[in-house]
């Protein structure tokens, strides 16, 4: 039997990894309405067709970001989350920020901890990053122990950090670079 190229840029034992398309659109927003009451206050995913477009095509088309959907494998490569490296920065700095959410039915059970391992070991790898940041604000627990789990450290306190829901909110900022992913 020939062997056939995986769908994934990644994968581990129960997820994969791969680039946002427009095809995701449906399933994409359709999670994200099931997701409501889990992403409430912290953030706040494209839910419609247009707004899926607009947000996909800046994930496929700036360099300076990078789009990945956490496929479960078990369930037919149903979407499990999505991780994003934003405002990526090549050169001396070889940096961008991570924002991520995962889906209620994924949530809790470890999917997004295998994702997000996977996309940091793509960013230090083929995507040659060098250090990755997470801004969390502080009273979203499951962010923040997801961010401990992969081996990010806590480096700073950033008051009114980020605009998010009307309101400019306080966060935590959590990195991790190519070394101490090696070391730890």
């Amino acid at each position: 039997m020939p062997h056939s190229a995986s769908r994934y840029l990644a994968e581990g034992p129960r997820v994969g990894i791969r680039h946002f398309t427009y095809e995701d659109g449906a399933e994409f927003t359709a999670r994200v309405r099931e997701s409501k009451d889990l992403h409430h206050p912290w953030l706040f995913p494209p839910a419609t067709p247009e707004a899926y477009t607009a947000y996909a095509g800046r994930l496929i088309e700036d360099p300076t970001k990078a789009g990945f959907l956490i496929c479960e494998k078990e369930r037919g490569a149903a979407l499990a989350g999505f991780i994003n490296i934003n405002n990526i920065v090549q050169g001396g700095f070889q940096c961008g920020a991570l924002g991520y959410g995962a889906f209620a039915h994924a949530a809790g059970r470890g999917l997004m901890r295998e994702g997000l391992d996977l996309v940091v070991g793509y960013a230090f790898g083929p995507m040659r990053l060098h250090r990755l940041e997470i801004n969390v604000q502080p009273g979203n627990a499951a962010s923040i122990a997801l961010a401990r789990a992969c081996g990010f450290r806590l480096e700073g306190f950033s008051p009114k950090m980020i605009h998010i829901d009307g309101e400019w909110r306080d966060h935590e900022r959590w990195a991790i670079t190519a070394e101490l992913r090696t070391s730890g």
